[in-house]
């Protein structure tokens, strides 16, 4: 693709970016978009097609803005610290640019999503998987992610849409806790717990570490008794 259009293009998502902050959603019509980059209608089509496929490309580049602020997160020692971050990290960016965290999650439909969104669920699992290698997940990679997102996003969307001085404080740090007291367990298990559940969660978190260290390695396993034990693992985590 030539230089020039790429630069056109940069040049009308910017301009969309501009027209969805100030106004939302409706603000980001083609007439508006083609008038504040200045480029006529046929660019518009030829670049994006429709409207529906312009706003999914602005979406696209909100979230690479958002990656990008995950890339330079990091990591540390700590994988459940970490996740404490990446928590904060989302709910900020989504309280920092509300229109267009609702363009990315408040419009959500069944179907193959962007590169870039399923580039930020594989950070959030990479993110977990190192808990589970540590010996600290409860649940499977798959399930504690889901978790973690569908409260992570539901949660934003609460926050966006309720009023700065009404907006609970404490709200996202209890919901974070509440998820990370669902998925991990502790370091040493707690002496006044109930009778069993000390084990329970022993034993789920160890095969959880197993099913992580062992993805993606070499086994002297057949396809068919690859699955059956990743079927016992994730039963044993349930």
């Amino acid at each position: 693709m030539p230089t020039e259009t790429l630069s056109t293009r940069d040049r009308v998502l910017r301009a969309a970016a501009d027209l969805l902050t100030k106004g939302g959603r409706e603000a980001v019509s083609t007439r508006a978009v083609g008038a504040a980059a200045g480029v006529q209608a046929p660019t518009l089509y030829r670049l994006f097609g429709d409207k529906e496929r312009l706003l999914a490309a602005v979406a696209h580049y909100g979230f690479e803005e958002y990656l990008a602020s995950k890339v330079r997160l990091g990591r540390t020692d700590d994988p459940i610290g970490d996740l404490r971050r990446g928590w904060d990290l989302h709910v900020g960016f989504g309280l920092s640019r509300p229109a267009f965290y609702v363009l990315m999650y408040g419009d959500a439909h069944p179907g193959e999503p962007s590169p870039a969104a399923r580039q930020a669920v594989s950070m959030l699992e990479q993110m977990i998987t190192r808990i589970a290698d540590a010996g600290r997940l409860k649940t499977s990679v798959d399930r504690a992610a889901r978790m973690v997102q569908a409260a992570g996003v539901g949660l934003t969307l609460h926050l966006i849409a309720t009023e700065p001085d009404e907006r609970d404080p404490e709200l996202s740090t209890a919901t974070r806790e509440a998820v990370l007291r669902a998925i991990t367990t502790e370091e040493a298990m707690d002496a006044d717990a109930p009778p069993g559940s000390g084990p329970s969660a022993e034993v789920a978190s160890r095969a959880m570490a197993l099913h992580a260290a062992l993805e993606g390695k070499d086994v002297p396993l057949s396809a068919a008794e690859r699955v059956l034990l990743a079927e016992w693992l994730n039963r044993l985590a349930r």
